[in-house]
């Protein structure tokens, strides 16, 4: 009898375990469905949250060639507490728009200051962050992003910004609760390039060597035959020229890095280079036009004195003795949009494309197109308003 009733209960026991189990089985379907169903903007979210897949190259397309768009100084997110701040943000949501649809581009790549990180508690940066690659994200574009002055600066909270009339209370950290002032970092370059490459399938960015840190930008990204994926075309450098928590300069240890990587993937220098980084260096204030822009300079604003890099610590000498090397991209400078030469490479700004930021010039956006056969680089702005003008072969 109680062999009996122990074998009744051990039925029982399983018949229980084998119900629960396809409840719980049940509800992940269940759960699945729901996200499934679920509206155009949720099921985008969930998209982005896989990891991007190793291997990842960028490829010219079968007419043979390869549009990149840059986006500069977009700087969303500031005077976020007031009127004028958001209604910014959407006025630089149409000028990415506009370029998007007119140029078509294959890639786009985030030129720096792509937040205005000391306006912004911690939390909300990535935010921010999210929302500024979203006209890219939402045409199914893929970028990648390089770190300005300010997407990461570090700041103070004036007590006065916790009033009522001001931005919505944030909680001081606990080191700081009950100071007068609450005093903190912004968010770090790390928080940043984490969460846009976590959440993004299409970012191709990357936080660089460890060795580098904390200056993170510091990649490169190859372009690839339209026949052959193993074929390079040419190759993008992304180089973090500091600010915010880090000093304005491409330190000797970038330049040492980009030295051994270009010599390692591209030793007979046959592959043409292009590089992009935020804040130029001391080279553009040699070269730069004085009064007005004219020949061999081509551009359409020269409204400010190049403000250039706290110093110079090697990269451009390297730069100067490869001849693979064509043009650097640089933003920074929101009045000037010059390409000028310098020896044998072209030193050239971006146009101001955000509408956060100083100065009150008409926005727009650098392309870069590159051909296969015959080979070239060339380079023209496209404004906001559809008109292109300022173009430029870079390549020799």
């Amino acid at each position: 009898m109680m062999k009996e009733r122990n074998v009744r209960g051990f039925k029982i026991i399983t018949i229980s375990f084998t119900i629960i189990l396809c409840i719980s089985l049940l509800n992940i379907v269940r759960a699945y469905e729901k996200a499934d169903h679920s509206d155009d903007e949720e099921v985008e979210d969930q998209s982005f949250i896989l990891q991007k897949t190793p291997g990842k190259y960028l490829q010219l397309s079968s007419n043979g060639s390869f549009k990149i768009a840059l986006f500069a100084d977009l700087h969303y997110g500031e005077d976020a507490w007031t009127d004028w701040g958001p209604i910014q943000d959407v006025n630089s949501d149409r000028v990415m728009s506009k370029v998007l649809d007119k140029e078509t581009p294959d890639f786009v790549v985030y030129l720096g200051d792509v937040v205005t990180a000391n306006n912004l508690p911690t939390a909300n940066a990535s935010l921010y962050w999210e929302k500024a690659i979203s006209p890219t994200r939402a045409r199914g574009i893929p970028w990648a992003t390089i770190f300005g002055n300010h997407d990461d600066a570090p700041f103070e909270w004036p007590i006065e910004w916790f009033s009522a009339t001001g931005i919505p209370q944030h909680q001081c950290p606990l080191s700081t609760r009950g100071d007068e002032r609450c005093g903190f970092r912004g968010t770090q370059r790390l928080e940043l390039i984490n969460n846009e490459i976590e959440k993004n399938t299409l970012s191709y960015s990357n936080k660089g060597p460890h060795h580098l840190w904390p200056s993170v930008s510091n990649y490169v990204l190859q372009v690839s035959s339209p026949d052959n994926h193993k074929q390079p075309i040419a190759y993008l450098y992304f180089l973090d020229s500091g600010g915010g928590s880090y000093p304005e300069v491409i330190s000797s240890a970038q330049a040492t890095w980009f030295k051994h990587k270009s010599e390692d993937i591209n030793p007979e220098l046959k592959v043409p280079e292009i590089i992009f980084w935020h804040i130029p260096s001391k080279a553009y204030k040699k070269v730069a036009p004085k009064f007005g822009i004219h020949k061999p300079c081509v551009g359409s604003i020269n409204k400010e004195k190049v403000a250039a890099q706290q110093a110079e610590m090697g990269i451009m000498k390297i730069l100067g003795n490869r001849s693979s090397v064509k043009a650097v991209f640089t933003g920074h400078n929101h009045g000037l949009d010059w390409c000028c030469p310098c020896k044998k490479l072209w030193l050239c700004f971006a146009r101001h494309t955000g509408y956060g930021g100083y100065g009150d010039w008409p926005r727009g956006a650098r392309i870069i197109e590159i051909t296969h056969q015959p080979f070239s680089i060339k380079s023209w702005i496209r404004m906001e308003n559809g008109r292109k003008h300022s173009e430029i072969v870079v390549s020799s």
